[in-house]
């Protein structure tokens, strides 16, 4: 039985299928590349991979990049952003 304040019940989640359009895409990853530049920072590379091991904040961040239609995908779309708005910052 669940204590006082507790809520139990069941989440349906389904996984949908598809891709994250390439306009959008490419302002994900600009906006990912400078969030991860100023977190960086000011604040360091352990304080960054802290706050994307967060799940809540991980959820936030791609929310503020602009994956806001479902959760399925989220990790990988992120992720992705995050790799390619680095890439795309690195000199060549």
């Amino acid at each position: 039985m669940a204590s006082s304040g507790q809520r139990t019940g069941i989440a349906n989640l389904p996984l949908y299928y598809g891709k994250v359009p390439p306009w959008l895409f490419g302002r994900m990853s600009q906006l990912a590349r400078e969030i991860t530049i100023v977190t960086v920072t000011e604040f360091g590379v352990e304080e960054m991979l802290r706050r994307l091991s967060d799940p809540f904040w991980f959820q936030a961040f791609g929310c503020v990049l602009g994956y806001d239609w479902h959760s399925s995908g989220v990790t990988t779309t992120v992720c992705g952003a995050i790799k390619e708005g680095i890439r795309l910052a690195m000199p060549e």
